[in-house]
Formats: C-alpha cells, structure tokens, sequence
C-alpha cells in the first residue's frame, strides 16, 4: 500500500483530499513532519485562496525545500488547485509574487466576463497523460479565477532534445488554460480530483498507481 503524506500547510480544508486518497487504496497521513514527507511514496501539496498565502505558509513550514528536496530526488510531488500554481515562476494575484519556480509561467487572471471559473468542466488528456488515463474529455470540478493561460511545453521543451516536455491537459473557460500537467515526478491539477466524483477518484487511483 502506498504511504501517502498530504501536506499540512493551513492551505484550505484538506480532509477531503485525505478521505479521496483512502477511498483508492493510499495510506494516508496528513503532516508536515520533514521526516514522513521526505520518506513517503507520494506528497499531495494541497492550496486554497491567493498564490501569496499560499506560498507563504508553505515558507513558513520550510515545505517549499522539501519539495525541492524530493523533486531533486525523483520523489512524487502532486499539487491541487493553488498547489499547481505555486509550482510555476509566478502569480499575479494582489501583485506579482515569486513561485516555486519548478514549471515556467506565469499565473494570471483569467480573461473571461464571469470569473471565478466554477463549477464542472471538460478536460483534454495531454498525450500520454498518466494522470488521464481513461478519462479524456471527463469533466471535473474547478472554483479559481487565476490560471496557467500558455503552453508550458512550448517554454520547457529542451533545445538538444534530451528533457521531454512536460504533458499538459487543458480546458475552456472563454479560453484555454492550463488543466493538468505532469512532468517526471512532479504532476499537479487545477481542478478538485477530490471533488470531482468518480473521475477524481479515478485520476487519484491513476497517481497512486504511478507511485
């Protein structure tokens, strides 16, 4: 059984994220302890609210080195909501505020007449997407009004070819934005897998499955 952590940062209510986990089979745990997160299968990095506070509270708990620490060690990180928006270079939410830097980008409002986002929409699976394996064009749940808007392969792909692009899954909200991305160990969604009804916890079993 895979050991889970779900990370305790104070980023929004995570018992959720917990129960998702144990409904497909993960031994779950929620925690900010250094030493579980660094010896666990996979680390959940959960966000609710601005990209600032977020980021700040993972600052304040040091969880932005040990994911650091994990990544570089080709340990599984997955971020939900806010937890795939810290992972990029940016956010321009209340100011222009520094990520986790892991993913180029930049996450910005979206340019659309009703924000926020919420509510179910449909997914494109990237090629070979892991985490959508089975479930193109499935729909699942988002609440945001800041996302991914380009492409981040076309920034990430290696000139000499050695480093393949990230995959990245998209859908529509007046335009298209940046859904899902999974690159080596490090995956993430926009949307809510934990809130998300049988895709969700489809897309979980999938990461869990990967682990």
């Amino acid at each position: 059984m895979a050991k889970v952590i779900v990370l305790d940062a104070d980023t929004g209510n995570v018992r959720s994220v917990v129960h998702a986990l144990q409904r497909v089979g993960a031994d779950v745990e929620l925690s900010a302890d250094p030493h579980l997160v660094m010896n666990a299968d996979g680390l959940v990095v959960p966000g609710v609210g601005a990209f600032q506070a977020v980021m700040t509270k993972i600052k304040t708990i040091r969880a932005d080195r040990l994911i650091e620490r994990r990544l570089a060690g080709g340990l599984p990180v997955f971020g939900i909501c806010v937890g795939l928006q810290i992972m990029f270079d940016q956010g321009t939410e209340f100011g222009v505020h520094e990520g986790l830097g892991q993913w180029r980008g930049s996450v910005d409002a979206l340019d659309a007449p009703i924000v926020p986002h919420m509510g179910w929409s449909k997914v494109r699976a990237g090629t070979d997407s892991i985490l959508l394996d089975g479930l193109d064009s499935e729909r699942f749940y988002f609440v945001h009004s800041f996302a991914v808007q380009s492409d981040p392969s076309a920034d990430m792909a290696s000139e000499d070819g050695i480093f393949e692009p990230p995959i990245v899954s998209f859908a529509n909200h007046y335009g298209d934005f940046v859904a899902a991305i999974e690159n080596g160990p490090l995956s993430a969604t926009q949307f809510h897998p934990e809130k998300s009804s049988d895709a969700g916890l489809h897309l979980l079993e999938n990461w869990i499955g990967s682990l």
